[in-house]
């Protein structure tokens, strides 16, 4: 870790970010089009502790939010233990850091926010939201604990409000995203879930929409989903017994689906062949394919299909094509025809798993919670192309830099290379 007040080097200043996202960036969770997909190519199929590595780099403290990539930085976050002892009953340093993407030095390192003896899931951390990036601003959000904006060359903070701190279980999960002037972001609480809109040059809110459903445990951790609907932007929130369509603009719904008492959700949705696919998580997850055309309550006229075994409580699905790839947090990857729901294939496939599906180079990813990485063909019949054991904890979800890979693990950053 660097000093708060550390100067950009000259090499740095020459990297300096333009104010325009790139193809190839990375610039929420699941990346561009935030489904986990990439047009990257010739990226590496092989790799280990020993090989295929163009650099590692430690990164202190704890943190499984996910690489955030524009050009040649790469932005996390993470929660120091306050007084360097790491407990997890320690009071937290929460921190953004940006890296240089050719070496893994870094470049910047801010404390945010400070948080006392916060509760966490051993599964979690104080640091677990994605950032997301725009224009030269990084918006990084700790849920309860707060959210900021930063300039996203120099780590200085343009704006940081705690005024959406709530009582959490477990800690924070959902990351924001973007949508014109607004900043957004689920608030799942133990007590009046919320799903919250803030002005992204103050902070301040913009409206708040109550989520409202049947379920006893009302938290939860979905990143919401935008996405458009014949020119109509939807954004797709699922939360505790019910995924919600809101109108970005005002925080209006448009449509509800309701699965009973699904909670501590947390698959961000996928959105493909005029449907949305989403996971009603704890305790016995069940996959609906929704129709995104309705109004009001759609449960009993818009759910295409369902799926009730081998459903993800954690890790994000894909599209591929006709297909729609999930794997449970048991390591089982299941391939079903995106449309009909006919399953194809249902296979062992890691141990177990939180991490995202990625899609890229004409392949599917996985990276399991003791450090494998599984390559897999796609198509209608199971094929492990290679399995990569990094062998360290691993629960952040993959980001592709360039022609390479960035897997972040309990202690560390590596870029994966061909």
């Amino acid at each position: 870790m660097i000093s708060k007040n550390a100067l950009l080097s000259a090499a740095g200043l020459a990297l300096a970010l333009s104010n325009n996202v790139a193809a190839a960036d990375w610039p929420e969770f699941r990346g561009s089009n935030a489904q986990g997909q990439s047009e990257a190519t010739n990226l590496p199929l092989t790799w280990s502790p020993t090989a295929g590595i163009a650099w590692k780099a430690a990164v202190a403290g704890v943190g499984w939010s996910s690489p955030v990539v524009i050009g040649e930085r790469i932005y996390l976050t993470s929660a120091l233990p306050i007084g360097g002892v790491e407990d997890p009953k320690a009071d937290r340093s929460l921190h953004a850091l940006a890296l240089d993407a050719a070496t893994g030095k870094p470049v910047w390192d801010v404390e945010i926010f400070t948080a006392t003896s916060p509760r966490m899931h051993r599964k979690n951390s104080h640091a677990s939201p994605t950032p997301v990036y725009e224009e030269g601003k990084l918006y990084v959000h700790f849920g309860h604990l707060g959210t900021a904006c930063l300039d996203a060359a120099t780590g200085k903070t343009i704006w940081a409000t705690q005024e959406f701190a709530y009582s959490p279980v477990h800690g924070a999960g959902s990351s924001p995203v973007l949508f014109e002037d607004l900043l957004i972001f689920s608030a799942d609480a133990e007590k009046d879930p919320k799903v919250i809109a803030i002005d992204k040059t103050t902070g301040k809110q913009r409206w708040a929409f109550a989520r409202q459903s049947e379920a006893k445990k009302k938290f939860s951790f979905c990143t919401p989903l935008l996405i458009d609907v014949n020119g109509q932007k939807q954004l797709i929130s699922p939360g505790s017994g019910v995924v919600n369509a809101l109108n970005p603009k005002d925080g209006t719904e448009i449509w509800r689906c309701d699965y009973a008492e699904g909670y501590s959700v947390v698959p961000r949705p996928v959105y493909a062949h005029g449907m949305v696919f989403v996971s009603s998580s704890y305790d016995k997850p069940v996959l609906k394919a929704i129709k995104v055309d309705g109004k009001g309550d759609v449960t009993e006229t818009h759910v295409a299909w369902t799926i009730d075994k081998a459903v993800p409580h954690n890790p994000s699905m894909a599209v591929i094509g006709d297909e729609l790839y999930f794997v449970a947090d048991n390591g089982i990857l299941t391939c079903a025809d995106a449309k009909t729901g006919q399953i194809h294939y249902s296979e062992r496939c890691t141990g177990p798993i939180s991490a995202s599906l990625l899609v890229a180079d004409g392949k599917l990813y996985l990276q399991d919670e003791k450090g494998l990485g599984v390559v897999v063909k796609p198509g209608k019949t199971f094929e492990i192309l290679a399995q990569n054991d990094l062998g360290e904890r691993s629960l952040a979800s993959y980001a592709v830099i360039g022609s390479d890979l960035l897997i972040r693990t309990e202690g560390n950053l590596y870029r994966i290379k061909k």
